[in-house]
């Protein structure tokens, strides 16, 4: 019996990041674990703070007089049971405080987040509890006195001999007095159980049984040979939109589910539809469960209760149900990997595909990447032998890849067009509604950061040193993220002298209203941030549109997301350029990816798709490759450029954050971290300080360090010196009064 805990404070302060040690109540001793959540007394006032117990003693060399006691476990929190891994949690917040840079307590926050106790729905019944002679004879009795509630409910029980609780007292008006005396003589019985809501529900559905291509068969044999030899290895599905990658993630998670483990299906939350948890459902029923934004904080916490109990073998989410607390856990699958919201932008800013394979390498499990257009980091690794690659190179969903087309925008200015649709757009429209099919027309408005192009040659403004676009700021200063470098705002293009250069920004408000006015008989659709702020409202659109109760979907990039409509033979996608120059090294590869994607909506089904791209810059070859859905020509000409400008993955690079409200302070903290970096290995690569590319956000001042190197650990060196220096500061009484943030590998400009 333990009767000491090491216990960290929930306070993400560096001076606090180390644990403390309190008694162990002797009411706690048989359920207290590594990874509960306690409530302790704290500092000189005894304040009753969350805490984490990361370990478990019998002896402490300190006076046990003076040491505190837990005060209490949160209500319904009874650790760890048997089979859950207390320690596994606690090793994977430290891989994780230790690789990105953050307190503990921050880090045990992001794995225990979903661990809250779940508080069971209480369910009663009441059953007739005689047999059915001796019940009549009972209610001839009941006849006899009058008895008129008890004789009600028993010709009830005696049609339907087990009936809930709450019908019997609201619709048959019985009394709990009534209720009790009939249970008391034995005539019927009260049963009550203990249920966690389920969030998933759906109705019953035959499961669609597909045959496995021969591809897919080899895939899904080859992940559960691997998980047979007890490899964790780490698999890439390169599958073209439509080639049935989701077919091969459920007969990986039924393989899995088989050998008596769990698994973990992360969808970016964009994508988490009423399509995609129904396939789910026709394989897995009640055995699974889905974790996302949607839910209350409750029914988060009944989802981790019944995956602590056992009740769950699935569980489908974005980023954050990777935390769901399986003991039993064989497989990771992450669908769509290539997506910027796997990465944590708050402390400690993980990527989610790393933590995966490290907690795979905890519970000895396997992990499942699959995507149409991988990202360039994950591709990598397949092509240098890190992970495991696997193609699917035909469409088994129905159809063939879409015809695609270019529409250069500045042709469509010369020729007078200055709608926001291509004159070609616009006949393809018209021909789809004649023939009542289906169109979606995109508008990439993703990473805008106020680049500034013209419309008449296509020419963006970019900065001379790191050949990332220019972004405009207030007062028309144009300036460059990664540098610093700036310059004053143009009126004419440096290139032809046109005066038709400036930021440009369009709304899908302003495309729903000119197709209205354009073609008035059509039923159009918006699916936005607008549009979608009410709970359910996004399932709703885009099962109205699914029934093909309308006729164009007009949306951001949440319309792309993995949807599957065999109606729609169009896709229109509107301004490609707004996300090829969002200022950050990444803008060509979201590009390329977004593009591919959206074209992958169209000829799904019988009827073959045609896709027009619009754009300034046709000769651009994020776009150009995306028109020839040509993934590995993209990736060969983007891995030159990143391996040139030592960018991820062709090298790494770790992003050191400064804000404070004081912009000196942060500007002096700054220059010494420069200093710092550049005085222990003079021979490293360090960028800056620079101003943020906000450069003041809620009164903070922001600055910016990005240092690259091929070899990462490097890059955790530097960190690791800089929080060094910063802990010498504050011992010394110098606090420099700055927040300082990580990011290794950033996806996007600070």
């Amino acid at each position: 019996m333990s009767k000491y805990a090491e216990v960290i404070i929930d306070i993400s302060y560096n001076k606090l990041d180390r644990p403390f040690t309190y008694k162990v109540p002797g009411r706690m001793q048989d359920v207290l674990q590594p990874g509960s959540l306690v409530m302790v007394p704290f500092g000189k006032g005894d304040t009753i703070r969350k805490g984490y117990v990361i370990a478990l003693k019998d002896e402490f060399d300190y006076d046990p007089a003076k040491v505190k006691e837990i005060a209490e476990l949160p209500v319904n929190d009874s650790g760890y049971s048997e089979d859950d891994d207390g320690a596994t949690a606690i090793a994977l917040a430290a891989w994780m405080k230790n690789r990105y840079g953050s307190t503990m307590a921050a880090a045990l926050k992001t794995v225990l987040t979903s661990r809250k106790p779940g508080k069971p729905v209480k369910t009663r019944e009441i059953e007739l509890a005689m047999p059915r002679e001796e019940a009549e004879k009972q209610l001839e009795i009941y006849v006899r006195k009058h008895q008129v509630a008890r004789e009600r409910l028993l010709r009830e029980l005696l049609e339907v001999p087990r009936q809930p609780y709450s019908l019997v007292t609201s619709k048959l008006h019985i009394t709990a007095p009534v209720i009790r005396a009939m249970s008391s003589a034995g005539v019927i019985r009260v049963t009550e159980e203990e249920s966690f809501r389920n969030p998933v529900v759906l109705s019953k559905a035959e499961k669609d049984h597909k045959e496995l291509s021969d591809a897919q068969k080899a895939i899904v044999q080859g992940v559960l040979a691997d998980y047979d030899a007890g490899k964790s290895t780490v698999s890439l599905i390169h599958g073209i939109t439509g080639s049935g990658k989701t077919e091969v993630y459920i007969s990986i998670i039924k393989g899995i589910c088989e050998r008596g483990k769990k698994a973990i299906m992360l969808i970016p939350e964009i994508a988490l539809t009423y399509q995609t948890l129904l396939r789910f459902y026709q394989y897995f029923g009640e055995r699974v469960s889905v974790m996302n934004s949607s839910l209350s904080e409750s029914e988060k916490a009944d989802q981790w209760e019944r995956a602590r109990r056992g009740e769950l073998d699935v569980i489908i989410g974005p980023r954050s149900a990777l935390f769901t607390p399986f003991a039993d856990l064989g497989v990771i699958v992450i669908d769509e990997e290539h997506e910027s919201s796997y990465k944590n932008e708050s402390m400690p800013k993980y990527h989610t595909r790393e933590v995966a394979r490290e907690l795979a390498r905890l519970k000895h499990a396997c992990v499942v990447l699959g995507s149409a257009t991988p990202s360039l980091d994950s591709y990598y690794k397949a092509l240098t032998g890190e992970y495991r690659l696997y193609t699917l190179s035909e469409r088994l969903t129905g159809g063939t890849l879409p015809s695609v087309e270019i529409a250069d925008l500045r042709q469509e200015l010369k020729n007078g067009n200055r709608s926001i649709l291509s004159e070609r757009l616009q006949e393809l429209l018209q021909d789809r509604l004649d023939k009542g099919e289906q169109s979606i027309l995109f508008l990439n408005r993703r990473g805008v950061a106020g680049f500034v192009s013209c419309r008449s040659c296509g020419t963006v403004i970019k900065c001379p040193h790191c050949d990332i676009s220019l972004s405009l700021h207030r007062g028309g200063r144009l300036v460059c993220h990664y540098c610093g470098f700036e310059r004053p705002g143009v009126k004419e293009c440096p290139e032809c002298g046109s005066p038709y250069i400036s930021g440009f920004r369009a709304g899908t408000e302003q495309i729903e209203e000119h197709l209205k006015i354009r073609y008035p008989g059509a039923r159009v659709l918006r699916l936005d941030a607008d549009t979608t702020s009410r709970k359910g409202s996004y399932d709703k659109i885009l099962s109205s549109f699914a029934n093909r109760e309308a006729d164009i979907l007009v949306g951001t990039q949440m319309i792309v997301k993995g949807h599957d409509f065999p109606g729609v033979t169009l896709v229109g996608i509107l301004l490609a350029d707004m996300s090829l120059y969002a200022g950050d090294y990444c803008a060509a590869e979201r590009t390329f990816q977004l593009l591919t994607q959206a074209a992958g909506r169209a000829g799904r089904g019988e009827v073959p798709g045609n896709v027009v791209i619009q754009t300034y810059q046709p000769d651009n070859y994020a776009i150009e490759y995306a028109s020839d859905q040509d993934y590995v020509g993209f990736y060969r000409e983007e891995i030159r450029y990143r391996s040139t400008l030592l960018y991820p993955p062709a090298a790494h690079m770790l992003c050191v954050q400064m804000q404070s409200e004081d912009e000196d302070k942060a500007e002096k903290l700054a220059g010494q971290l420069r200093e710092l970096f550049v005085r222990d290995d003079p021979e490293a690569l360090v960028i800056g300080p620079a101003k943020g590319s906000l450069t003041k956000i809620r009164d903070q001042y922001r600055y910016v360090i990005y240092i690259k190197d091929i070899n990462y650990d490097k890059l955790v060196r530097c960190k690791d010196r800089a929080e060094a220096f910063l802990a010498y500061l504050v011992k010394i009484g110098r606090d420099p009064q700055v927040q300082v943030q990580f990011d290794f590998d950033p996806v996007s400009a600070y």
